[in-house]
């Protein structure tokens, strides 16, 4: 939806917790993935930074990290706040994974808007009292550029456009049900013993796959639950040819 490989993106999480460090490891398989391996992963997650309780996760910070927050433990200034780090990294997605509420303010989606000709702004924390904004407010306070998608799941968003047009959003709501049926499925076809970081990349790749025009034309960055049945089995089918493949390089994937 930006038209910008995630590589050329720079992306500040709100939130250090392993949850966003999972996410974090992922999004950085994938920009090394995009690359085709030009990138290393260290590469990879100097486009990644965090914040915690303490404020920017940095390299010269004073107390002891936690293991999962080494990676994004980048040699730059410190910033104790969001709005503060935001000015200072110049985010192009924003996600947060700390499970306090508002904390995406509209100044910060504005300056987010500013930064930006489409601002990535994934509230993700749950229950929705958590959620770092409203998917009402993120529209808002981008004039309706911004890509959302949430944790907690939000109505339908109808606002007029700067140019006097009328738009309806439709926010995703980022759910484990839409990777893991397929997930496991595939892996109980497979017979597989072991899912990897790569299994995850390829359920992701093809849930992406599986987005259509209209859900796209509405903002939504995933298909309807409607859909979630086919959507299971095609990522199951394609999980399985990658589980396949990796047992067996030299196999015909149709013989899965």
């Amino acid at each position: 939806m930006t038209s910008i490989p995630l590589s050329e993106h720079t992306v500040l999480f709100y939130g250090a917790g392993e949850a966003g460090a999972g996410i974090a490891d992922l999004m950085a398989a994938r920009i090394v993935e995009e690359s085709k391996n030009t990138l290393s992963l260290q590469e990879a997650r100097s486009k990644i930074f965090m914040m915690d309780s303490k404020g920017l996760v940095t390299a010269q910070r004073a107390d002891k990290l936690a293991h999962h927050k080494v990676p994004y433990a980048h040699k730059t200034e410190d910033c104790k706040t969001l709005e503060e780090c935001v000015d200072r990294l110049k985010p192009s997605v924003l996600i947060g994974v700390a499970a306090v509420g508002q904390a995406f303010t509209k100044p910060i989606l504005v300056k987010m808007k500013e930064l930006n000709k489409v601002p990535v702004i994934f509230a993700l924390s749950n229950p929705t009292c958590k959620a770092e904004c409203t998917a009402q407010e993120a529209y808002e306070a981008t004039d309706g550029t911004c890509v959302f998608a949430s944790g907690s799941p939000f109505d339908d968003v109808t606002m007029t456009l700067p140019d006097g047009t009328s738009k309806i959003f439709r926010p995703g709501q980022g759910n484990n049900a839409y990777i893991f049926p397929g997930l496991g499925l595939g892996a109980l076809a497979a017979k597989a013993t072991k899912i990897d970081d790569s299994c995850l990349l390829v359920a992701a790749n093809t849930l992406a796959e599986e987005v259509d025009a209209e859900s796209m034309e509405l903002g939504s960055l995933y298909p309807p639950l409607s859909r979630l049945r086919d959507v299971s089995v095609t990522i199951a089918v394609k999980v399985a040819q990658h589980l396949h493949t990796k047992v067996c390089p030299s196999c015909n994937s149709r013989q899965t």
